[in-house]
């Protein structure tokens, strides 16, 4: 999705002055205040001293205690502080933070350090919020003067993406004394038999607290051993009886009496190297061919003697595997292929089996997803110039020939071809010479033949040659791997991969794209088609931005959450839902075909229709933009293919990128 750019910074943070340091939070007694002043005029005379600055050896003032200092540092890295307090003592303190060259920023990347003030487990008495840059007008160096209370405070950083930049801040009573020592539990976990033992292994977690100065060391000794540091959860997988004891410090010093756990680990069984049993039945009425009329049902059953089995998946017409949870039934005309594996609790998956059968119409209406509203029927690459209609109210005939679908080889899809032609005739929705010639068609296209044979001209393949013709335009960039696959930058902001070799007027780009967010996450990127050049454009300077106001953005974004434009969106014109998306699981290679003829886009997601849109000029961006052209500005004929990169964390990968063209 593109985003409008935006200044650096949190919204709304204000930047300390720099010409002294900020006093928020001090408190400032009326006599300190007084003999403060009382110096400064006695020695003006002399030099002038800076406002932050005690005079020294001045004792007309009350005697107080001397604030404390703490000091935090940051440089390049954006998930922790380079050095940070752990503990303080309640009482004023001075909070130093320092974002430069010096505390190893070579970057130039801003850093905050904010405390947090809306989570009531925390002290929320101190508003802090210092941003700092190594070239702001104090070099990255502030400082803010407080009163801290007894308790804990958590500090962050604000940054858009630092926020594992965070950490706590334990502070004790200034005249009180930390006597408590932690306390400790321990819990055990693994798989267990009927006698309580832990079958092959068991894994010791141990969990400390301090609620005064905070918890130092946690320690553990396993079966009368030297006591060892705990970092991580211990496992033990030695057959036996075992007694863990364990202990904390807190930085106070003071250490917890021991305490213990026992428990035995019973030897693990032969280990299960066999995979499940896996087949599959296909139920539907037959005619006298054998094909199934109207629809059939495949159910599946796995068995397992030893581990059990965990999962079982299938893959439709050489889609993506999906787990099986109940029967599969297929009502799409045409011949059709199941495969299916299963996998056991040891991790033993079965080789794929497969089961193919021929559905002819009959018994309703065949269902389609997204209606396929090409005016003629296409075979693959050619036009068979019958014209494209609906059969029954469900599909069009370009739905049920599905040549965009990945088939094993021509002879499979001539059968599906010959099956689908014949049941349309017998049913009087097409003619016996438009039989004849969707089949002519089938037969002079390459589907299900090598790419030798498609048409389709490589624009980007293994080879280092072929990635040297691209460029890349605005931010992030992407990595060619060794395999020829190339990887989006974890950086910051909108960028674009463009071939700059030629346009394209009407053509089928086929491409495959696997989604590689870190973490739980999903990524976003899209592939820019029909835009013009993106340099010295009249009203846009920005490269990539071009791309995205005067062409076409083909949505890749497979998460529940965020922007509405799913997966084969048109972004900002025509909206895909996730469940209409074609989502697979993350790590998946997925097979992305956007063919454009005139304003008439087609989008096709592992073989299957998931979107249709028509471009007009009377089409406005949504959500609006005040400087989008809108569908008038996007009318072209010709234009060329771009990869958005879209942020740091939206990482994903692209290969086997090429085009053909249509001739309609």
């Amino acid at each position: 999705m593109p985003i409008p750019p935006t200044s650096h910074g949190a919204p709304g943070r204000r930047l300390r002055p720099p010409p002294r340091r900020t006093t928020a939070g001090r408190l400032r007694r009326p006599l300190t205040a007084l003999v403060a002043a009382t110096a400064l005029l006695l020695s003006s005379a002399l030099a002038s001293t800076p406002v932050s600055a005690r005079p020294a050896g001045d004792d007309s003032r009350p005697q107080q205690r001397e604030a404390q200092v703490l000091t935090w540092t940051a440089g390049n890295d954006v998930t922790t502080y380079t050095t940070a307090p752990a503990v303080a003592v309640a009482g004023p303190a001075t909070l130093v933070f320092e974002n430069s060259a010096a505390t190893g920023n070579t970057t130039g990347m801003q850093h905050t350090l904010t405390f947090e003030t809306g989570d009531p487990a925390y002290n929320r008495d101190v508003n802090v919020d210092l941003l700092a840059d190594p070239f702001d007008a104090n070099g990255g160096r502030w400082t803010v003067d407080v009163v801290l209370t007894p308790g804990t405070y958590r500090y962050f950083c604000a940054i858009p993406g630092h926020g594992m930049m965070n950490g706590l801040l334990i502070v004790t009573d200034e005249n009180g004394e930390d006597t408590t020592p932690p306390t400790v539990t321990a819990s055990v976990a693994g798989q267990q038999n009927s006698s309580g033992a832990y079958i092959g292994a068991a894994t010791v977690s141990l969990t400390a607290t301090d609620g005064e100065s905070g918890v130092d060391t946690v320690e553990y000794s396993l079966d009368g051993t030297t006591y060892a540091e705990y970092t991580a959860p211990v496992t033990v997988n030695e057959p036996g009886q075992h007694t863990l004891h364990y202990r904390a410090t807190d930085l106070a010093g003071n250490t917890s009496t021991p305490g213990s756990v026992s428990f035995t680990v019973a030897p693990p069984p032969d280990p299960d190297t066999t995979p499940p049993t896996v087949t599959a039945a296909v139920a539907g009425t037959r005619d006298e061919t054998g094909a199934y009329v109207g629809s059939a049902t495949v159910t599946l059953t796995a068995t397992d003697d030893d581990s059990g089995v965990d999962t079982v998946e299938y893959s439709l017409d050489a889609g993506a595997y999906t787990a099986y949870t109940a029967p599969v039934t297929v009502n799409r005309p045409g011949s059709h292929t199941l495969s299916y594996r299963a996998t056991d609790n040891a991790g033993n998956t079965s080789d794929a089996g497969s089961v193919t059968f021929i559905i002819v119409i009959g018994g309703g209406d065949p269902e389609c997803a997204v209606l396929d509203t090409r005016p003629s029927v296409w075979l693959g690459t050619l036009s068979s110039g019958v014209a494209n209609r609906l059969v029954g109210t469900g599909c069009t005939i370009n739905n049920l020939m599905a040549s965009e679908r990945s088939w094993p080889n021509h002879n499979e899809f001539m059968q599906h071809v010959r099956a689908v032609a014949k049941g349309l005739r017998d049913l009087g929705v097409i003619s016996n010479a438009e039989r004849v010639k969707l089949i002519e068609t089938a037969s002079a296209s390459a589907v299900g033949k090598s790419d030798t044979h498609t048409g389709y001209r490589s624009i980007l393949d293994r080879s280092g040659s072929s990635f040297d013709q691209w460029e890349h335009v605005g931010a992030g960039g992407f990595t060619r791997n060794a395999d020829g696959s190339i990887t989006s930058r974890p950086v910051a902001g909108l960028g674009m991969l463009w071939f700059p070799i030629r346009t394209y007027g009407d053509f089928s780009l086929k491409l495959q794209w696997r989604d590689e967010a870190p973490g739980d996450a999903r990524a976003n990127s899209g592939v820019f088609v029909r835009f013009p050049g993106v340099h010295q454009h009249p009203t846009e300077p920005r490269p990539e931005w071009v791309a995205i106001k005067y062409g076409h953005e083909i949505q890749v974004f497979d998460s529940p959450t965020g922007d509405r434009y799913k997966t084969g969106s048109v972004y900002g014109f025509d909206g895909v839902a996730l469940d209409g998306a074609g989502v697979t699981p993350k790590g998946t290679w997925n097979d992305y075909e956007i063919r454009v003829v005139g304003q008439h886009y087609s989008i096709f997601r592992n073989g299957e229709l998931i979107n249709e849109f028509v471009n007009t000029s009377d089409a406005v961006f949504d959500p609006p933009r005040a400087d989008d052209p809108g569908g008038a500005g996007r009318e072209r004929t010709h234009g060329y293919i771009g990869l958005q990169v879209h942020g740091a964390n939206d990482i994903v990968s692209y290969r086997n990128v090429r085009v053909a063209p249509l001739t309609p």
